[in-house]
């Protein structure tokens, strides 16, 4: 039986995960075996844990950040509601979050048994703090923002939406988990520093290069991470608040080593070089004909008709579409210039068929 080989990334363009930095492949390895859930016992990844905060709490502008590494945004997202929902003690919680919120706030409303009450973006795709506004009521235990959306790359007004949270007694969720690592290097408003938010998702093992799993959730207030916790009586650790239990060594490991190594002249330039190419991909676009949304992170949608679309995947072009139906190109560390043009030639190619417009 012939061995599997990995995906290679070459032709990979929607999806938001990357090559591993090789500082953090090679922390991974050495980490397979630990487990930072039971930190007691597994003493030096704790410590790779703490760096880890540190660092992810200079990137999102957090002196003093609560939390822990997560398997991912959907698991940070989920404990962020769930530490809500427990800190509130509201006997009918609800949420409040615009339709540009990741799908793993579904799953947290079913898990947890919250009420999710998704609101209309503007015309730009951001949230809409006016219907936000309207939705809060006294039983809203969460408010939840994106900064750099998964569609088209959009960063919610958070500190508009911080205030409406908090004049409702609620607690502000920002969801960085594929902007986080670009957004310092803009001037965008989205961060700890930016306003009062309560709790982050931000993912270094998106724009962070860190393997997979290698999430992040940063809490500004350890009350509201004590919520969460549940005694351990069998393991030397005395109690835990993450989600899985035993966790990932190797994540926590590989997401301290790429941060050590990127942060943030490594972080800075990848963002600039995708930035350009998102740009520059757009122009290119439009160039040719087609309805493209203007990248405000490096990240570009575009209309795109159905039979390029799928001759495209067919050509073994890793695409793939917004809710709304259009192209989306994201702009990950690995996506190179030549890549793009490769991308582009081949779109040229079905443009000129017209078996296939």
């Amino acid at each position: 039986m012939q061995r599997a080989a990995p995906q290679e990334f070459d032709r990979v363009l929607s999806s938001m995960c990357t090559r591993p930095h090789p500082a953090a492949r090679q922390a991974a390895e050495r980490f397979f075996a630990t487990n930072p859930g039971d930190p007691a016992t597994y003493q030096a990844v704790a410590a790779l844990e703490e760096d880890a905060l540190s660092y992810l709490g200079d990137i999102t502008g957090l002196s003093a950040p609560h939390g822990y590494v997560t398997s991912g945004g959907t698991e940070a997202n989920i404990q962020a509601i769930r530490a809500a929902r427990n800190h509130a003690r509201d006997d009918d919680p609800n949420v409040v979050a615009p339709e540009s919120i990741h799908f793993s706030f579904q799953k947290a409303a079913d898990v947890l048994d919250v009420e999710l009450r998704v609101v209309p973006v503007d015309d730009d795709y951001r949230a809409n703090v006016a219907a936000v506004r309207e939705a809060v009521d006294d039983h809203t235990v969460l408010v939840a923002g994106v900064a750099g959306t998964t569609e088209f790359g959009r960063v919610d007004p958070i500190s508009e939406l911080t205030a409406v949270a908090h004049d409702a007694g609620a607690l502000m969720h920002v969801d960085a988990a594929w902007g986080g690592f670009v957004l310092p290097f803009t001037d965008h408003e989205w961060s700890f520093a930016h306003a009062p938010i309560d709790s982050m998702t931000i993912d270094p093992h998106k724009y962070g290069q860190a393997v997979v799993p290698a999430g992040g959730l940063l809490f500004r207030d350890k009350a509201v991470v004590d919520s969460l916790a549940v005694d351990t009586p069998y393991l030397e650790s005395a109690s835990q608040a993450s989600l899985t239990g035993t966790r990932s060594g190797a994540g926590v490991a590989s997401a301290a080593a790429a941060m050590r190594e990127l942060w943030p002249d490594g972080y800075r330039d990848a963002y600039e070089r995708q930035q350009a190419n998102a740009d520059w991909l757009y122009d290119e676009l439009r160039a040719r004909g087609y309805d493209a949304v203007e990248p405000e992170l490096p990240l570009v949608a575009a209309t795109v008709p159905d039979g390029q679309f799928e001759s495209l995947r067919d050509l073994g072009w890793r695409i793939s579409r917004t809710a709304s139906g259009e192209l989306r190109i994201v702009c990950m560390p690995h996506v190179s210039r030549e890549s793009l043009r490769g991308f582009l030639s081949d779109l040229d190619d079905l443009r000129s068929g017209p078996a296939h417009n």
